[in-house]
């Protein structure tokens, strides 16, 4: 969501641009998101001022793709840091190499720069001072029939960026519209080439799917139109070989609620499959190291909350007590109803969670090492078994005072 303040300063700009006697107008995204009254996540200017003539007339400024003609204009500093809004001179694109950037651009006009653009929903202006839309891609009429189509020739925008192949169907979900059939076509043929796309821009697509209400259904397309291989190929995968999977993640992530982190909707992605899969997913999308030991940890206890009612003591609270359990309730609660399995595991694990506190969760340690050293248990594998085992105990009832703890680890050393 755009910063409070933005869209006025973003018209600000608009107007002293325009006062200059260029022409500028809001571009891209955020048109689109104001005409489906939604509030747009930031405000981009598409202006006929070269970069040159915009920082002249922006004292602060910077050109953070002056060679594509892009200059991030920098309002009053606030609490929160400047208010900034990128301004873009309207480009026709050169030929395209690596599937991601053209190779020269040209300065040109702003029904060319719109046809340069992805998809006609993107391809649209807005003159803030006036209202006015310009729509040189037909935007606004796919957008009344509920489609998603791609600017020309879609074989071509493809081409241009094979990243263009999941947004589609990540917009056309966010949205609710339908794909184009040639559009659909063109990205089925060339699904393949995603491959081609690094790792941190197809984990950042993929973030914006699982975070979005619409998470099922981006899903659901990305199968539909083979890219489920190049996004997800540890699900595709599982799912070729048990049909029934991919119809239950489906089910599981439209349980969810509308606002859930990229990592508990991950989770749900790979429900039903061994941890070892969290940490190659992880290390091919190459997330951040958070990211990866909460869907980790989120898969190695996904069973816990379902079974509370029957573990012990030593295996539910230290999950009742972890940071991340909340999500683990959003898990389990979203797979619980989509298996249709009784959900008398997760009132168990409720009611343990509303009925202790915090200290009897996770209480102080009765030993530690040092403690063990003195009773002349040597550091090693040795010492962490027994250490292990006191806690258990401990969390079972089994043992309450630092003198049994110590009594029972001479035992538990002895005996090994």
């Amino acid at each position: 969501m755009a910063e409070p303040g933005e869209r006025e300063f973003a018209t600000e700009v608009v107007r002293r641009l325009t006062g200059a006697g260029h022409q500028a107008l809001f571009a891209g995204g955020c048109v689109r998101d104001e005409l489906l009254g939604l509030e747009p996540d930031d405000y981009d200017v598409a202006s006929s001022a070269t970069p040159d003539q915009v920082r002249a007339l922006f004292r602060r400024s910077i050109a953070v793709g002056a060679s594509f003609g892009v200059i991030e204009v920098l309002g009053p500093p606030g609490l929160k840091g400047p208010l900034k809004v990128q301004v873009a001179t309207f480009r026709t694109d050169g030929d395209y190499a690596d599937g991601r950037r053209p190779l020269s651009v040209t300065f040109g006009s702003a029904r060319e720069d719109a046809l340069r653009r992805d998809f006609t929903i993107n391809g649209m202006f807005l003159n803030p001072l006036t209202g006015e839309v310009l729509d040189h891609v037909g935007g606004r009429d796919d957008l009344r029939a509920g489609l998603l189509r791609a600017i020309g020739d879609p074989e071509k925008r493809f081409e241009e960026d094979r990243l263009r192949l999941a947004r589609a169907v990540r917009m056309a979900a966010r949205f609710g519209l339908a794909l184009d059939p040639q559009t659909s076509t063109a990205i089925k043929r060339h699904a393949s080439a995603l491959t081609v796309v690094s790792a941190e821009r197809v984990a950042e697509e993929l973030r914006k799917m699982l975070r979005h209400p619409s998470r099922s259904t981006a899903v659901a397309m990305l199968e539909s139109h083979g890219l489920l291989e190049q996004v997800l190929p540890e699900l595709a995968r599982h799912a070729s070989h048990h049909p029934d999977h991919l119809p239950l993640v489906l089910r599981v992530l439209s349980r969810l609620p509308a606002s859930v982190d990229f990592e508990s909707a991950m989770a749900c992605v790979l429900t039903g499959q061994p941890p070892a899969t969290a940490v190659a997913v992880a290390k091919r999308l190459r997330l951040s190291n958070d990211e990866k030991d909460r869907v980790l940890w989120l898969l190695e206890n996904e069973e816990v909350l379902e079974q509370a009612a029957g573990l012990p003591n030593h295996r539910l609270y230290p999950v009742l007590a972890h940071p991340w359990a909340e999500d683990l309730f959003t898990c389990s609660g979203a797979r619980v109803g989509a298996m249709a399995k009784s959900a008398s595991g997760l009132e168990a694990a409720a009611s343990v969670l509303g009925s202790r506190s915090g200290a009897e969760l996770d209480p102080p340690p009765l030993v530690d090492g040092a403690d063990l050293q003195s009773i002349g248990i040597r550091p090693g594998p040795a010492m962490g078994r027994v250490l292990r085992k006191i806690r258990e105990e401990q969390l079972d009832g089994l043992l309450s005072e630092k003198s049994q703890a110590l009594d029972r680890a001479a035992a538990l050393a002895g005996a090994g």
